[in-house]
């Protein structure tokens, strides 16, 4: 790698002016300044919707700004294409790599730019040249002849950034690099992170996870709305400041004063277990009251988010709702229960992305939305959605809107709006805020009181620790497939992750330092 820098060569590498950029009627940047600097790690953040999407796009070439000027290194970024930018110095390493599984590491980091020696492919050179650049980043130089595909993510996605160094990047744009690692693996990303800084380059760190800024950025620049609101020193801004930035007004805390009622439960679970995944699991969920199922990674709350909605049911054990016993062997039977569930993984189990809004919300309840028993009621359909959009505040144009086109958060919204149409006794929120921005998590959390507040009962299945402790009124502690502790309201962070990680209880700071998997 280069030398560390000096002061005098901390000049900006990427400089953009009064940048805009229109689609149709929205206004998705207006007069974006922002610089980033040799030997500088810059987080950009804000909302989904904010601009940043839009931003990199038109730095990696991969839109064209309306007006305003983008300079790399002093020079006027031209072309309007991503093999411009990358010829100019610009490099982008996604959230999940943009790597071909089949090929080798060698194969991947040289594709397209491969080493010719009289016409053909100098592979030795090429190799050696590879191996190099891994032992650079902290990778062995073997692995130059592994299947990308065999390889950890954390692994592929430090093959990604040797392919930017491997053609002489200037700017490196991580887009959120850590919201698939663990937290050894991200102190990996973050050790190679500043292995790059000082060497010189400039790095873009975009992330969600905003206590991760203070960790490894040196400026921070918030937007809102298409514009920049703040760039400031990473020193002087806490996590809560940034985050109120983003939204444009302060955090509040809903839940501070907050009165379960006291009942019967709505979901009484006696003993349920699946083999080899939970074993003999009671919970009760009361009207108005939120629960929480929290455990590492492994720990088996997933697979218990999947026996409650049917999905992979469970083989032991009973499940009352309002008293009456249910048997929850399909998705339906659990639906027919009064049970509704918003699945973890969006993508793959919540959404048809290509499906507008309308479609994605009614798409559950068919039957209901009939007339006549069998004649399906458009207009009925639409009004549906129309209602959910201002309820709820969907951020799109209208209920025809393909869901695809909307941000993170806002398609989290529209799932949940599927499951609001019936009014559900049991609502199960598997990861509800899983990959959205801040203020998106604010509006999601407010909707989760108010159904609760409304008397349904509530279970919130979460990995985000600071999200379970803000929302629910009791936490269980899942471990190896069995609840092993309950905390109520004002249990501290380090105490309920000492649970999960299998403290006894004598000292609950001992095991939050070293917990694997544990949520940052």
């Amino acid at each position: 790698m280069a030398e560390t820098i000096t002061e005098q060569d901390h000049r900006a590498l990427l400089r953009l002016h009064d940048v805009q950029k229109r689609y149709g009627g929205v206004r998705a940047l207006r007069g974006v300044d922002f610089e980033v600097h040799a030997g500088e790690v810059h987080a950009l953040v804000g909302e989904n919707g904010a601009g940043k999407s839009t931003l990199i796009k038109i730095v990696s070439g991969a839109e064209v700004a309306d007006e305003g000027s983008v300079e790399v290194d002093g020079a006027p970024l031209g072309g309007g294409s991503t093999q411009a930018a990358m010829e100019a110095g610009i490099a982008t390493v996604y959230q999940e790599p943009h790597l071909f599984g089949e090929l080798t590491v060698a194969e991947n980091v040289f594709l397209g730019r491969e080493l010719l020696a009289g016409g053909r492919v100098d592979w030795a050179t090429q190799r050696g040249r590879v191996g190099e650049l891994l032992e650079q980043i902290g990778l062995d130089r073997a692995i130059g002849d592994v299947r990308v595909a065999d390889l950890p993510v954390a692994e592929q996605q430090l093959v990604s950034i040797a392919k930017a160094f491997a053609h002489s990047a200037k700017v490196l744009i991580l887009d959120e690099p850590s919201a698939i690692l663990t937290d050894r693996e991200i102190e990996v990303l973050f050790g190679v992170v500043r292995s790059l800084r000082a060497a010189g380059m400039g790095i873009i760190y975009i992330s969600h996870r905003l206590d991760e800024l203070a960790q490894i950025s040196d400026r921070v620049t918030v937007m809102r709305d298409g514009e920049v609101v703040a760039t400031r020193p990473t020193r002087s801004l806490s996590v809560r400041q940034v985050a109120e930035l983003m939204v444009g007004h302060e955090l509040r805390a809903d839940t501070a004063d907050r009165v379960v009622p006291t009942g019967d439960p709505v979901l009484d679970v006696a003993g349920l277990g699946r083999s080899g995944a939970f074993e003999a699991l009671d919970l009760q969920v009361r009207p108005a009251e939120v629960v929480a199922l929290y455990g590492l990674v492994g720990s088996g709350t997933d697979a218990i988010a999947r026996a409650l909605y049917g999905i992979e049911p469970a083989d032991s054990g009973a499940v009352r709702v309002d008293g009456r016993a249910v048997r929850l062997h399909t998705a339906r039977d659990a639906a027919a229960a009064g049970i509704a569930m918003l699945p973890g993984n969006r993508k793959q189990q919540g959404v048809f992305a290509d499906k507008s809004i309308a479609f994605n919300i009614s798409s559950a309840h068919l039957r209901y939305l009939a007339k006549f028993g069998f004649w399906f009621d458009r207009a009925r359909e639409r009004s549906l959605a129309q209602g959910f959009l201002t309820r709820i505040a969907i951020k799109a144009p209208g209920p025809d809107t393909a869901v695809g086109a909307l941000s993170g958060g806002n398609q989290q919204k529209v799932v949940l709006a599927r499951q609001l149409v019936r009014a559900p006794r049991v609502l199960v929120l598997e990861e509800p805020t899983q990959g959205v921005d801040v203020g998106a998590k604010e509006e999601i959390h407010r909707l989760v009181l108010e159904l609760a507040d409304g008397g349904s009962a509530v279970l919130v299945i979460s990995t985000d620790l600071p999200e379970v402790l803000q929302l629910a009124d009791r936490v269980l502690v899942v471990r190896r497939g069995a609840m092993v502790r309950e905390f109520g309201r004002g249990a501290s962070q380090a105490e309920v992750l000492a649970a999960a990680a299998g403290d006894n209880g004598d000292d609950p700071t001992s095991v939050a330092a070293d917990a694997e998997g544990a949520p940052t």
